[in-house]
């Protein structure tokens, strides 16, 4: 059986899911689609903390449905912007996951995971899967991948 690990980007599910399609995504229904490819060897969740309660149960959510929850902190900086991306974590994983893995699945529209994913496929030979939403996911990743698969009203929680 193929042997995957999954990567969601958790920030960027939730905000392009809301903005382009007005919803919330379904993990558990996201799961349930991801046994279909093998057996599920590692699963992250990347997220930011606030200390807000209504986050820790969704996080306690993504715990009970399979996936390890990595948290780093939020930062609203002096100017007013802010930081919490996890694009070094989830790079840092992937390499190592992919040295036990026949597959990545990657959940996130960020076109910095291409080079990523293209150096998983050259120096690994994994194969790379990515969930995004179509209009805000950038084309490089979506070429950059061996599958994309388009988040939709399958993936979304019913309201």
């Amino acid at each position: 059986m193929k042997k995957i690990a999954i990567f969601v980007d958790v920030q960027n599910i939730y905000y392009t899911c809301k903005q382009s399609l007005g919803g919330n995504f379904d993990y558990n229904a996201f799961w349930a689609q991801a046994k279909e490819y093998g057996q599920i060897e590692h699963a992250y969740a990347y997220a930011t903390y606030r200390g807000d309660d209504k986050q820790t149960q969704f996080q306690n959510i993504l715990r009970a449905i399979g996936f390890e929850v990595k948290l780093k902190p939020y930062i609203q900086r002096q100017d007013g912007s802010k930081k919490g991306d996890w694009d070094v974590g989830i790079t840092i994983d992937m390499i190592e996951a992919a040295k036990s893995v026949d597959e990545v699945i990657l959940l996130s529209g960020d076109g910095d995971f291409a080079i990523l994913l293209a150096h998983l496929r050259n120096q690994y030979q994994v194969k790379s899967t990515v969930y995004g939403a179509t209009k805000l996911t950038a084309n490089l990743l979506i070429e950059s991948c061996d599958d994309f698969i388009p988040i939709n009203s399958s993936l979304l929680l019913s309201r």
